[in-house]
């Protein structure tokens, strides 16, 4: 109830705030601007349940993806030799080469997250939105996405929605804590978990006790 993931709905335009603005990129006012232009402009963002087509490979959905971000004509069209390069290099990040011509559908949990996430990169976002994407994995699968997440980092700008602080420790840079819709702080992880009102509202009790 804090707002973390209306505030992604706002940015992406799937809730309309009553005042305000978000800017990007130098400035630019997004509010009610498409999902599909806005993947132009270079934000992504990927939901908490994986939404994948099932029914095709792996290598199709990404180049799927590829084509909404650069139009309905390239939908229907061979993909680019530079195109295909993007996908092998987005597979092996993922960690998916392997996995290729496999239908989406028979991946497991981890596996289908970590394709969506290759979806988005495919389109060369500079701002990728991920709503708790380590939600419903193991272990390993938790490891391996924060280490996604670390390469991602390297080539653009990343805001996670997580409640699995030990995820956060390990891998965040800078956190942001909202309460009741409101910035309550943001910082390095250690700062904002020997925060006073950090402690006193999530853990209901004062630095002191």
């Amino acid at each position: 109830g804090a707002g973390k993931t209306t505030l992604l709905d706002v940015v992406t335009g799937k809730t309309q705030p009553q005042v305000g603005k978000v800017t990007f990129n130098g400035g630019v006012n997004v509010l009610r601007t498409s999902e599909h232009r806005l993947a132009q402009k270079g934000i992504g963002r990927k939901f908490q349940t994986p939404t994948v087509f099932g029914s095709l490979t792996v290598y199709e959905n990404l180049e799927a993806a590829v084509g909404f971000n650069d139009g309905t004509r390239k939908l229907f069209s061979p993909i680019s030799a530079a195109d295909e390069e993007r996908i092998a290099s987005t597979l092996a990040l993922t960690g998916l080469t392997e996995r290729a011509f496999a239908r989406a559908g028979t991946l497991a949990h981890g596996e289908k997250q970590w394709l969506e996430i290759g979806m988005l990169l495919v389109q060369e976002p500079k701002l990728l939105l991920l709503d708790e994407p380590v939600a419903g994995m193991t272990r390993a699968e938790r490891n391996r996405t924060g280490e996604l997440l670390q390469s991602i980092a390297q080539r653009c700008s990343i805001l996670v929605v997580e409640h699995d602080m030990e995820f956060v420790r390990s891998y965040a840079n800078r956190v942001s804590v909202l309460h009741m819709g409101s910035l309550l702080t943001e910082g390095p992880v250690a700062q904002v978990q020997s925060d006073p009102e950090v402690i006193e509202v999530y853990i209901g009790r004062s630095k002191e006790e």
